[in-house]
């Protein structure tokens, strides 16, 4: 099997690119954090809840479209889990803070985790190697 390699070029771009999409995604969550946990009016933040909620889909979008097999691995199952718990903020309002915190606890558990545990499969029971990531 032939390896697929890309042009130092397309590399950069690739890298820079989802770099600045992990940058705004943070910034989006930092502005809903500081809104949700210090009580401020939601029209303050709500900008930030936009950003948060468009880069966190491209990225996803991104993940998903490089290698499916992130559907399968924890940091996408994981992913799929904060989703879930985003969706709780409708009918449980009152603990938009704790769903807060659970979603950033699960995302540093699978930014910074060890490639063993972002990587492995729960279909196969084991560490799966996907294609190769650009990472940002």
């Amino acid at each position: 099997m032939q390896k697929k390699t890309i042009s130092e070029k397309r590399f950069w771009f690739q890298r820079l690119s989802k770099t600045s999409l992990r940058a705004l995604h943070i910034l989006g969550i930092i502005g809903v954090g500081g809104g949700i946990l210090l009580g401020v009016d939601k029209v303050q933040w709500f900008n930030y809840w936009y950003l948060a909620m468009t880069t966190g889909c491209i990225l996803m979008l991104w993940e998903i479209v490089r290698d499916w097999r992130w559907l399968i691995q924890l940091k996408g199952v994981l992913t799929i889990v904060k989703v879930g718990l985003l969706s709780l903020f409708v009918p449980l309002a009152n603990f938009k803070p704790e769903l807060l915190v659970a979603i950033v606890f699960l995302s540093v558990i699978v930014s910074h985790g060890p490639a063993g545990l972002r990587h492995y499969s729960i279909v196969h029971r084991r560490q799966i190697d996907s294609k190769k990531e650009i990472k940002g």
